[in-house]
């Protein structure tokens, strides 16, 4: 992993995201992004994960998240391996008329990686990016809302019902998120 991109400050709020192997546009399907809402909500409640702003697009994931009191590393790792696992499990068990070409698509995946065991569903890489100031955080805010419309699947970003968007409007959203400046962790001796 990249220097640049490694978590080092581990109680400062980051900037991150998550990316399936090939860019496999595994969340299509609603199921499979209400897994990763499920474990965002589990983490808040019983790890102590401050979720400032998401979203979950076709393939990929952006967050600004921080936590309290342990390594938002090892919880990062715990959100993948969770979630890979359980959308795995329902890719494998559910009806999924792509079930053959994706198991095969993390399969490959697995196979260039000596700790891998038979299937890869998210990349390594977490694009880990440290908030430093007030203007940062909104400009990331901004970049990670806004992914829905440039994509073209919605007009306006709270109209995305997969984002936090709705939540900034104060509309209300899947998910609670923090409200920036009552928790947020900014590192202020780089400033």
């Amino acid at each position: 992993m990249s220097q640049g991109y490694q978590i080092i400050n581990q109680s400062a709020t980051h900037y991150l995201t998550f990316q399936v192997v090939d860019w496999v546009d595994v969340f299509s399907r609603q199921r499979y992004r209400d897994i990763v809402l499920d474990s965002f909500r589990y983490c808040q409640k019983e790890k102590g994960l401050w979720l400032y702003s998401y979203v979950i697009m076709s393939n990929h994931v952006h967050l600004i998240a921080a936590l309290k009191d342990e390594k938002l590393s090892d919880l990062i790792r715990d959100i993948k391996k969770f979630t890979a696992a359980k959308i795995l499990k329902a890719i494998e068990t559910e009806p999924e008329s792509r079930r053959e070409w994706m198991l095969k698509r993390f399969e490959f995946a697995a196979r260039s990686k000596s700790n891998m065991t038979s299937l890869q569903f998210w990349t390594h890489e977490n694009h880990a990016v440290e908030i430093f100031s007030d203007k940062f955080f909104f400009q990331k805010a901004d970049y990670i809302h806004q992914n829905p419309v440039r994509a073209g699947i919605v007009a306006k970003a709270e109209d995305y019902l997969y984002s936090s968007a709705s939540n900034f409007m104060d509309k209300g959203g899947l998910i609670d998120v923090e409200y920036y400046g009552t928790r947020i962790i900014i590192d202020t001796k780089n400033d």
